[in-house]
């Protein structure tokens, strides 16, 4: 057995020995495992970062809309099945170093201060969290910082209270985007400058261009979890990346209280992983799977699952893309994605439930859309799309027991998950279509996003102080073991209604500047 940590050793690990010792093993290079790894890097702590995928390839393709959209080029997760419908599908996970935020939208509000209390909702009510935002207002400011967050401070109603400005000020809307901030303006709205983690820093990367937005970045100027926290913490003589490299199960010791070693698959050999500490931060739906997968005499319903809550209360935001299009002027718009809009966020006096978050979509073009109108010809699509406004509308989605994560026979995952808060959500899209209609786009078109918008899942293994009716304490700690964390959105008890990268880095920052782990 090598000592992967001696001096002189890559960082990246390319050709593991059978087994690898560390102190702390995190599983999964996402924004969770990747902010984590980044709060160890000056601990001194062995930390090995288990990756199933490898560094997403810097190519042309990078910012191709047939490549990415039509193509499919750098979709890697293995099918999911729906449950409901009765088939399988491809969810929008993507494995690589950096998880999913290699092609997302770059997004990265701060939940509201309400979102960590009891919120009723048509559906029922979301329950509180076991922590408050100022438990995590200073990691929340950290991470704006990791991740170059551009904002403006008190643009936003709901904004919560916060110790310090957003790093860098927010990015101008331009095009049609602007003419309808104007107009929302105009109409007693309150729009803003969305947080967008993009290095537009004094001398930075980018050049708000048009593949941003379920785009990998060609010039690593969009702050993702591999540019922004794994990167840096590779600069760590303590840290190591091992790639390719699937975490099949956990095992345990004979009294089920400890985990021994991660069992891996990597390019075609069997592998194990032994670690005084281990951490999972798969993604809400392949952490459960892991846990599950993980069963044995100890654990015989999965590990860390004596409540039975591992893979339930499953949430994914209710979401819809709504298209304004005014057919009299183009939109001239290359980077959009710079609109917020909160103002029906909360419930008030002309709604009596939270509605939900209003936000810019990238610029859609015809490829992007192609799979969901593949009757329509390229160039028509190619056409109309460069007259649409794109906008991004979703709500809250309420934790249900029976919305769950489970595996078939053949260790596959199973999505069953039924939508909540439909009313307000078409409350929210119909007044959305007011102020659009107002700003002088007659036309729109939705699109409601079914089990396979899986971008923003969260809640299978929650967090709670009762290990009766949760799987993880406040500190991320699984109940029923003693060396295991989950860090990623897993733990959420409530989805809120905004994007939430953000929070779940703040929770991996305040783990790892924790004693918990190095201790």
């Amino acid at each position: 057995m090598s000592d992967i940590f001696a001096i002189g050793q890559p960082q990246v690990v390319t050709d593991p020995p059978e087994t690898l010792e560390c102190d702390i093993a995190i599983i999964g290079s996402g924004m969770g495992g990747g902010s984590l790894a980044y709060a160890l890097r000056d601990s001194g702590a062995r930390v090995l970062i288990i990756e199933q995928g490898d560094f997403l390839p810097v190519e042309r393709e990078n910012w191709s809309p047939e490549a990415v959209h039509i193509e499919g080029r750098y979709k890697n997760s293995a099918a999911w099945h729906d449950a409901r419908a009765g088939k399988d599908f491809i969810p929008g996970n993507y494995h690589y170093v950096g998880g999913s935020t290699k092609l997302y939208g770059a997004t990265l509000p701060r939940f509201r201060e309400c979102d960590f209390a009891d919120i009723e909702h048509p559906d029922g009510i979301s329950p509180a969290w076991p922590i408050t935002y100022a438990d995590l207002e200073p990691h929340y400011t950290e991470a704006e910082q990791m991740f170059w967050v551009h904002a403006n401070k008190d643009e936003d109603p709901t904004d919560p209270w916060r110790s310090t400005d957003y790093p860098f000020p927010g990015i101008t809307h331009e095009g049609a985007m602007a003419r309808f901030a104007s107009s929302a303006k105009e109409q007693g709205l309150h729009p803003f400058a969305a947080p967008q983690a993009l290095d537009r820093r004094p001398g930075g990367a980018c050049v708000l261009c048009a593949h941003c937005d379920s785009f990998p970045c060609l010039v690593s100027a969009k702050g993702d979890a591999e540019v922004s926290a794994v990167r840096p913490a590779l600069q760590s003589p303590t840290v190591r990346l091992l790639t390719n490299a699937e975490v099949t199960r956990l095992d345990t010791d004979p009294n089920g209280r400890t985990v021994t070693a991660a069992r891996i698959s990597t390019e075609g050999r069997q592998i194990s992983v032994r670690a005084k500490r281990f951490v999972i931060s798969c993604g809400a739906a392949n952490t459960a799977a892991l846990l599950l997968r993980s069963a044995s005499e100890s654990h015989p319903d999965g590990l860390a699952n004596s409540s039975d809550q591992v893979g339930r209360n499953y949430m994914a935001h209710v979401t819809t893309f709504f298209i304004a299009i005014d057919p009299r002027q183009r939109n001239d718009a290359v980077y959009q994605k710079t609109i917020g809009i909160n103002d029906w966020y909360s419930a008030g006096p002309d709604n009596r439930y939270p509605l939900g978050n209003v936000q810019g979509l990238g610029k859609l073009r015809g490829p992007m859309i192609k799979r969901a109108r593949p009757l329509v010809p390229l160039p028509i699509l190619d056409e109309i799309t460069r007259y649409t406004l794109d906008l991004f509308i979703q709500s809250e989605d309420l934790p249900l027991p029976q919305n769950r994560i489970t595996l078939d026979r053949r260790g596959a995952i199973v999505v069953d998950r039924r939508e909540t808060n439909l009313s307000s959500h078409r409350e929210l899209i119909k007044r959305t279509k007011k102020v659009v209609r107002k700003a002088g786009f007659p036309i729109v078109l939705t699109q409601s996003l079914g089990v396979e918008a899986t971008s923003h899942q969260c809640g299978t293994a929650r967090m709670g102080d009762d290990p009766l009716t949760s799987v993880v304490d406040a500190d991320l700690k699984a109940h029923d073991l003693d060396n295991l964390w989950i860090v990623d959105s897993s733990p959420f008890p409530s989805s809120a209604a905004v994007n939430p990268a953000l929070t779940v880095a703040a929770l991996a920052l305040r783990l790892g500047h924790s004693s918990q782990l190095t201790a």
